[in-house]
């Protein structure tokens, strides 16, 4: 039996909103543990606040980042412009500024050319059904946003670690990081509020209908990882 489910993601963009709010959305600096519960959402078809809750509290994950990528903010205007505004409020009115109709400027953070890998622990039965859904998805997966695909298929295997870190260390690096025959990452794992080094994060999911997360805890650490060597 396999208590671990490894996901490998990578794409030309990614964006992981920690603290995203209206106009100025950014993007933490590797997939946030709400984001990677999204994606397992999305594989089994799950929307309900409660079933998302469940879940999200059902698993532990640890992100190992294996190619940080280049933070890069996109500026654009969101709106029809003054005669015909697109923007409208909560009403279906559309939305004024000072009189006028409104153009909203966004600046949003993305993350070009990352890779990295997730372990998502859980209990046997539960890591095997998302094994399959993730193989199978219901709905497809969007790395943070809609207009970031994945560049690959995310399942990357299951195996049985003990621990998050040693699931991560185990696995190698993909030929393209490094020549050498060991490299140092930094990975991101979740953790117990009392573990050294711990830090509080508001990345557990608790409404998806009203955006409201929960605080969790993860410790960063620099782990040495074996490279794949190149086939002959």
């Amino acid at each position: 039996m396999a208590n671990t489910l490894f996901l490998r993601l990578e794409g030309p963009l990614q964006a992981w909103g920690e603290r995203s709010r209206w106009s100025v959305r950014d993007s933490a600096a590797e997939p946030t543990k709400s984001g990677i519960v999204g994606l397992l959402a999305c594989a089994l078809g799950l929307d309900q606040d409660k079933n998302l809750r469940e879940l999200s509290q059902s698993v532990c994950v640890g992100v190992r980042c294996d190619r940080a990528g280049l933070s890069m903010i996109d500026y654009h205007t969101v709106g029809g412009g003054y005669d015909k505004p697109m923007l409208l409020t909560a009403e279906g009115k559309p939305k004024l500024s000072s009189g006028r109709a409104h153009n909203e400027q966004t600046w949003r953070t993305y993350l070009a050319d990352a890779s990295f890998l997730v372990a998502v622990q859980g209990k046997d039965d539960l890591i095997a059904k998302l094994a399959n859904a993730v193989q199978n998805p219901i709905w497809p997966f969007f790395l943070g946003r809609k207009s970031c695909p994945p560049a690959r298929p995310i399942f990357d295997g299951v195996d049985d670690f003990k621990t998050l870190e040693e699931a991560l260390t185990a696995r190698s690096l993909p030929v393209y990081i490094s020549s050498g025959s060991k490299v140092y990452v930094r990975a991101a794992i979740e953790c117990p509020p009392n573990q050294s080094g711990a830090t509080r994060r508001r990345d557990e999911v608790n409404s998806r209908s009203r955006r409201t997360f929960l605080p969790r805890y993860a410790y960063d650490i620099m782990l040495e990882i074996s490279v794949e060597q190149e086939a002959a």
